[in-house]
């Protein structure tokens, strides 16, 4: 095993670790919550099985070839990808394929492959906040400063994935916030960023029930919102079977295969897989256990960024495990009832497809930090450990 991680996994190795005991949970507990998908394929649940397999060793590809790339290269390249990607979400809200009344998905040309826009900008904006936070600053941050610099950026990816999916444009929104905290740009500054963001959603509402298509999602929020906590069966059938799931699964696990929610509960294997993990593998493996792998994660995102010699390395690290760990962490909270359904997938775990790709991608640009941060220290340490063997040897 130190030889898989010293020769070919290099990093930081919880991280590793991490990203592998996850994928491994989404295998089986993906198998076995489309096992009610399979008789609308041919191939049945094997072929499920396989497809995922194969989605999940191609994002172990993306998230290795993304380690190996020295992580100054991707402050370079999110210059770029901040224009491409305000472009490609321009295209998807378009001629994006429209599912459920949203236009999220974005057709690749000749391969017959979809992908989420909104994915590829919650890494793009992240890593672009962090080259302009992490620029060498005499002065501190004015409020002018923040809305053209910091607020045009993301506002312009957080308004164009707004129409389609609020959770994702409010998460990323709130993500690249506590970014810009934690890059210690003024609070007072921050405070009436928020303001404005209030006051721009309240006139988006009314401008909407003057022209419906400019927010074609907004009843579905609505119910979602109305109904949370409320005593309509039909509007809460989903949130409902998610609780007994829970409740069937009871504190210890129960095996791998147990889990009957399959059948009734809505969407098992993506949006409410926390709920089956829980069913199959109990509160205290599953439930807890799971949380557990995500908190290392930031504990990890957390150690790497006081370690990192460079600014852009630090806030590039916490903003990604921040937009992982806040997905994930929102994804549980409505498994458990505690906020309105969303939609979010529990990232590396839930099925899906380029999504896991993102995810992977984010992985390997905190392995490729975590890397120069190793590199250094080792770095350090062995010209230390020349340095005494000189003196030791002059001496005698």
């Amino acid at each position: 095993m130190n030889n898989l991680f010293n020769q070919h996994l290099k990093g930081d190795r919880s991280i590793w670790v991490v990203a592998m005991l996850l994928g491994a949970t989404s295998l089986l507990a993906v198998y076995s919550a489309s096992s009610w998908m399979g008789w609308q394929h041919t191939g049945g649940t094997f072929r499920i099985l396989v497809k995922h397999a194969l989605m999940l060793a191609a994002g172990g590809f993306i998230m290795y070839a993304a380690s190996r790339i020295r992580y100054t290269a991707y402050s370079k390249l999110a210059q770029l990808g901040l224009s491409v990607t305000i472009l490609l979400l321009g295209l998807t809200l378009l001629i994006g394929t429209n599912v459920n009344g949203a236009s999220r998905w974005l057709a690749i040309p000749g391969v017959g492959i979809t992908f989420q826009t909104s994915d590829l900008a919650r890494v793009v904006i992240v890593l672009y906040l962090a080259r302009v936070l992490g620029r060498t600053r005499e002065e501190p941050w004015t409020f002018r400063e923040v809305i053209i610099k910091l607020m045009l950026p993301l506002g312009a990816i957080c308004g164009l994935i707004l129409p389609a999916n609020f959770s994702t444009a409010a998460l990323l929104f709130a993500t690249c916030l506590l970014l810009m905290y934690i890059a210690r740009v003024p609070v007072r500054h921050l405070l009436g960023v928020v303001g404005m963001a209030v006051g721009a959603g309240m006139l988006l509402l009314l401008l909407s029930k003057a022209n419906p298509e400019l927010l074609p999602r907004l009843n579905t929020w609505q119910s979602r919102l109305t109904h949370h906590g409320g005593d309509d069966r039909e509007a809460n059938y989903q949130v409902n079977n998610a609780k007994i799931a829970i409740v069937h699964g009871g504190l210890l696990p129960n095996g791998p295969g147990t889990g009957t929610s399959r059948n009734y509960m809505p969407h098992p294997e993506s949006d409410m897989i926390y709920a089956f993990i829980i069913e199959e593998y109990g509160s205290i493996l599953g439930g807890t256990g799971l949380m557990l792998l995500y908190l290392i994660l930031f504990s990890r995102a957390t150690k790497l960024a006081n370690r990192c010699e460079k600014p852009f390395g630090s806030l590039a690290a916490m903003g990604l495990a921040l937009s992982l760990v806040l997905q994930a962490l929102v994804n549980m909270a409505v498994g458990v009832n505690l906020v309105p359904v969303t939609g979010q997938p529990l990232p590396l775990v839930s099925m899906g497809g380029t999504s896991m790709w993102f995810t992977c991608l984010s992985l390997g640009i905190m392995l490729s930090i975590s890397r120069s941060v190793y590199d250094t220290a080792n770095g350090t340490e062995g010209a230390a450990r020349n340095l005494n063997g000189q003196r030791h040897a002059a001496a005698a």
